[in-house]
């Protein structure tokens, strides 16, 4: 019967591996979202997903499935520390790697309205009309710097003078939608970190049930 701590050692990693799979799955689906056509309720989040470092998800997703896979011999060998320490090791680069992804995309929201300009300037005319459209806005700054994109939102300068410009609403929608990442990832460390102190845990309490063998084995050579 597995000890409690073991027990709490796989259930963390149960977690751990999840995150992995969750990691997964946002990639691989934001990354067919951005092959979607653009509309008015994904316009915002497609450009934003060109930003997001999703390939390098996908690779840190894999390692974490990868990580987790190693648990198994080191659960069911427990004379064996290699694949316990291998297992540590491996936890402590998949934190790295997450904790370099969040730090990315946290940096990226800093300077989230100065890239925004360049971002806008190159969409096609069409993009540029649904983000008027999805924010009710007109123009980048406002209706006149640079001129804004006459369309059914902004049917004249008259409608478009009487709304404000897009950068505000744009980089409020993109600051949200990185944050909720960034936080999401964090967190994902912090998990890690826990798994690392488990594997410390469990590596301590096997060196000592080696030991009470070896003193078990001792004290029956001597009886003998």
């Amino acid at each position: 019967m597995p000890s409690k701590l073991m027990l709490t050692y796989f259930g963390v990693d149960l977690l751990f591996v999840g995150t992995g799979a969750l990691i997964l799955g946002f990639s691989l689906n934001s990354e067919s979202d951005r092959r979607d056509e653009p509309a008015v309720d994904n316009v915002a989040h497609k450009i934003l997903l060109d930003q997001c470092p999703l390939t390098a998800g996908i690779v840190n997703a894999i390692l974490i499935i990868f990580t987790f896979l190693v648990t198994l011999p080191a659960f069911f060998v427990p004379t064996n520390r290699f694949w316990l320490k291998l297992h540590g090791w491996l936890v402590v680069i998949c934190a790295i790697f997450t904790l370099g992804l969040g730090l990315a995309i946290w940096f990226e929201t800093l300077r989230t309205r100065s890239k925004l300009s360049t971002i806008w300037s190159n969409q096609a005319p069409l993009v540029q009309s649904l983000l008027q459209e999805r924010f009710d806005c007109c123009g980048y700054t406002n209706s006149t710097v640079p001129p804004f994109l006459q369309d059914n939102t902004c049917q004249n300068s008259l409608v478009a003078a009487q709304k404000g410009g897009c950068v505000s609403p744009f980089s409020a929608n993109a600051n949200g939608f990185l944050d909720i990442i960034f936080t999401a990832l964090f967190g994902m460390v912090g998990l890690d970190v826990l798994l690392i102190l488990c594997v410390a845990m469990v590596n301590r309490w096997r060196i000592e049930q080696q030991r009470y063998k070896h003193i078990d084995e001792k004290n029956r050579d001597g009886g003998m």
